[in-house]
């Protein structure tokens, strides 16, 4: 139901009233926190940050993260509507827009990604990323995504559209395949801690063999529908298995791909090199499951380097 008071913060925003609207936001922010705490509070002003952060000039927007209106005023990096406030403001505005208005270090972070991700090259523009990801896309990231997928595409009232990317998509492609015995399971692996990061919902599995010994050791049975593609394909739905709630962004995901890649390359410190080398010699794995959810993830990764490969399987109802 729309209120008076929506009536009237719309009517502000018709009016360009942007300080107002800001000065609004911040106490109906800490009031909320007050009342019910984190991180109920935040939501109860999530709507007003969101049409702020949507059509408010960045000058302006970028203060929904800043700390001088006070105790509990400030949008941190976890503030959501349909989507991080952060991440609206990042669809909006350029980096060199933004860049230097932006005060925070999380949330900066986290902008400067979701601008590469929509297809900025921050790489001589920005500051290093303290874990080494690269401010541009690689090619094997690029690759795979349709139009306009990589981010929320956001409403300028609420609400968001985005794709619901899974792996696999489809039976396209895919044949029946009898699968191996299953590899012998590996415990303990750094790599194995990253991907379940990556996908809480999913199990995953590491082993010492090819990337089908690895998808035996998580499939149904030993006859699936599945197949071998390029990794570049299966890079939106591992970016999009890190952001499983309005609360994540696609900077999100990316980050956790990066990192669970860089651990199975064994990379320490900038990961780039390290990473681009195991992409270009990975083999990967898809299959299909009969009952999987509306999110779904089956893939085996193998790196014929060190003779591992790690089984990312599950599935959720959204």
């Amino acid at each position: 139901m729309i209120t008076y008071e929506d009536h009237c913060l719309r009517a502000l925003a018709d009016d360009g009233r942007w300080p107002e609207l800001l000065a609004a936001y911040r106490q109906t922010r800490a009031e909320a926190v007050e009342r019910v705490g984190e991180p109920y509070g935040p939501a109860e002003a999530a709507p007003l940050g969101h049409l702020i952060a949507y059509s408010a000039p960045p000058e302006l927007a970028v203060r929904l993260f800043d700390r001088d209106g006070g105790p509990d005023t400030a949008a941190g990096a976890g503030d959501h509507d349909a989507g991080p406030l952060w991440e609206v403001l990042a669809t909006r505005h350029s980096w060199l827009r933004l860049a230097p208005l932006l005060g925070p270090a999380p949330v900066r972070r986290l902008v400067a990604h979701t601008r590469v991700l929509v297809g900025e090259d921050l790489s001589y523009g920005a500051e290093p990323d303290p874990e080494g990801v690269p401010l541009r896309l690689e090619p094997w990231e690029a690759a795979g995504w349709g139009e306009g997928a990589r981010v929320r595409d956001y409403l300028p009232g609420g609400g968001a559209r985005s794709a619901l990317l899974t792996l696999p998509a489809s039976r396209e492609g895919l044949g029946s395949v009898a699968l191996p015995e299953p590899g012998l399971r590996l415990r303990g692996q750094r790599a194995t801690r990253a991907l379940a990061a990556l996908a809480d919902w999913a199990e995953v599995a590491c082993v010492r063999g090819p990337a089908s010994q690895a998808a035996a050791q998580l499939a149904r049975g030993p006859l699936v529908t599945g197949g071998y593609l390029p990794f570049a394909l299966a890079v939106p739905a591992l970016v999009q298995a890190g952001v499983v709630d309005r609360a994540r962004g696609a900077a999100h995901g990316r980050l956790a791909l990066w990192r669970a890649l860089g651990a199975m390359a064994g990379a320490e410190g900038p990961v780039r090199a390290e990473v681009n080398a195991l992409v270009a010699r990975m083999r990967c794995f898809t299959w299909h499951e009969p009952a999987a959810g509306l999110r779904h993830l089956h893939v085996a990764l193998e790196d014929p380097a060190c003779g591992l490969a790690w089984a990312v399987s599950g599935s959720e109802e959204l």
